[in-house]
């Protein structure tokens, strides 16, 4: 198959460049991957484009978004090539999505407001899948989500159906509960009880987020970057002072700790 180098191209030059790299003769590497061994390449670009939105970087927003581009018409032409699907099954597939699930655009429903929209997302979403109770819709939350993420999803789409409590008082008092738990089982030096107390704890915590209305990924993101920073200041103050953190004891660590606070 010939390909024809040009200055600008569109994405059914990626295709045909995919075609070619797949095929006898093409990239031995692209050649030799399968769904399961790029896995956790689709992850890492995705997490690439977030972080390039997060800095508000457009260039690299443009290559990253290229990345995950690359990625899916990359797994789309493996099933092509097993005679599946191909990415325009993946375009027909997302489009009739999309007009189904904006009737408000496309029909005679009545939406709104964002919340009105994503309410009937949300029920559209539950017919076109044929969950029929609310313990299927929980367990559509894929399991391969970031733990935080998933709880996240997993507390709203039961709030949803009416298991929730009624304001943030009642998710404190619980996290409060599954702290003192988590305390009794580390009393007890039952590691299979400490993994689950605090299992519980982050839930709950999760929780409280939610009645926040904070997204406890990125809170959990801040408090890494908030606790690398003062790291970096206990480390400087402590060079100053002349003192090697590895050999100090815990008061004067936190000592430091508080020093950099200020």
């Amino acid at each position: 198959m010939e390909f024809l180098q040009k200055d600008n191209y569109k994405i059914e030059d990626l295709i045909q460049i995919m075609e070619l790299l797949r095929s006898p003769g093409g990239c031995p590497w692209d050649r030799a991957q399968t769904h399961e061994s790029i896995r956790r390449n689709f992850i890492e670009e995705t997490y690439e484009v977030v972080e390039a939105i997060d800095n508000g970087d457009a260039a690299l927003l443009k290559e990253e978004l290229g990345d995950v581009l690359l990625q899916v018409v990359f797994h789309a032409r493996m099933e092509q090539e097993q005679g599946t699907f191909d990415f325009e099954d993946v375009c027909d597939t997302v489009c009739k999505k999309l007009v189904f699930r904006h009737p408000h655009i496309f029909g005679d429903t009545v939406a709104t407001t964002p919340d009105e929209v994503l309410s009937n997302w949300e029920d559209l979403k539950k017919a076109e899948k044929k969950q029929e109770t609310q313990t299927q819709v929980l367990k559509s939350v894929p399991r391969v989500l970031p733990a935080l993420m998933r709880s996240d999803k997993v507390q709203h789409r039961a709030a949803k159906a009416g298991f929730d409590y009624s304001g943030i008082s009642w998710a404190m008092k619980d996290l409060r509960s599954e702290v003192e738990e988590l305390s009794q089982a580390l009393e007890e030096s039952d590691d299979g009880h400490v993994c689950e107390e605090l299992g519980d704890v982050i839930f709950s915590a999760v929780n409280v987020a939610r009645f926040a209305r904070v997204d406890s990924e990125e809170a959990l993101t801040k408090a890494c970057d908030k606790f690398i920073a003062r790291f970096e200041k206990v480390e400087k103050l402590a060079q100053n002072k002349g003192i090697d953190i590895s050999l100090a004891d815990m008061d004067l660590l936190d000592n430091l700790w508080q020093e950099a606070k200020k």
